[in-house]
């Protein structure tokens, strides 16, 4: 089917019943992990929002996660979503919650490279295998961060696994929206930033997971990069999850027994 209106194909709290609720529900939440797990925060730069917040497990530490936010590169931060850590958490995980310069204070090319350096601070400071997980503009960090060249090589060579939930892999639909403009993007631009156009590390393994609610082109841009990927020889799976939708789905993350938490964990072992 035609896409006419590409700002409507890429919105989702107006198709989202109770958006209002849920997000208040996020806030909530996060406000009483944080008091039952006060973060270790490090800087990764001098910029203000530069910052990560680093959970760690009570028990035996098993790797790091690193969940990075959504927010179309323009919106929330690593403590707005701090709940999200739960999940990995409770499994061992030394989880961090990246913040970063937000658009249309930094082209997307800027919190590419800033997520690099956060990565690269992080692996020197948590041993064992890493896993990257980004929700919707998030998905499009993680998945950029393990293309070719993002990533020092003794970096890239530690990520096991790789979920996008609901990321944006090919940027260049953007360019029909009225987000273009806040977010600098040019047709060059675009390509260069889009996954789905580059190459990902050899042996790269990659979840790529969505809501079977979900808007059309968030459907759409999750088959696209997995589909892809394969060609490209990386270990892909694309996963619909009955039932959600753009928001309702990271719960799946914050539930130690979630399906998005036991797909972040399945692809290695330890």
């Amino acid at each position: 089917m035609r896409i006419t209106d590409w700002d409507v194909a890429y919105q989702n709290s107006a198709f989202i019943p109770d958006a209002d609720r849920i997000a208040a529900g996020w806030a909530r939440d996060t406000a009483a992990f944080r008091a039952g797990h006060p973060p270790q925060v490090i800087r990764y730069g001098s910029g203000q929002r530069q910052v990560i917040d680093v959970f760690r497990p009570d028990h035996e530490e098993r790797g790091l996660t690193v969940f990075v936010h959504g927010g179309y590169w323009q919106m929330l931060s690593g403590p707005e979503v701090s709940h999200l850590a739960a999940g990995p958490l409770a499994h061992g995980q030394v989880v961090a919650v990246p913040s970063y310069t937000l658009a249309p204070a930094a082209t997307i090319a800027e919190i590419v490279t800033e997520m690099a350096r956060a990565l690269t601070l992080l692996a020197q400071e948590v041993d064992g295998p890493i896993r990257l997980v980004g929700h919707s503009a998030g998905g499009q960090l993680v998945t950029r961060l393990v293309c070719i060249g993002a990533l020092p090589d003794a970096v890239a060579e530690r990520v096991a696994h790789v979920v996008s939930i609901a990321g944006v892999h090919d940027l260049r639909p953007l360019l029909r929206t009225a987000m273009r403009e806040t977010l600098h993007l040019t047709p060059e631009t675009a390509a260069a930033e889009s996954p789905a156009l580059l190459q990902p590390r050899p042996g790269v393994c990659l979840t790529a997971m969505v809501g079977a609610q979900e808007r059309p082109e968030f459907i759409r841009q999750t088959d696209l990069l997995a589909n892809i990927w394969t060609g490209l020889g990386a270990d892909c799976q694309a996963i619909h999850l009955p039932g959600h939708n753009h928001f309702s789905m990271l719960e799946e993350l914050a539930d130690p027994d979630g399906a998005i938490t036991q797909a972040v964990l399945a692809a290695t072992s330890d």
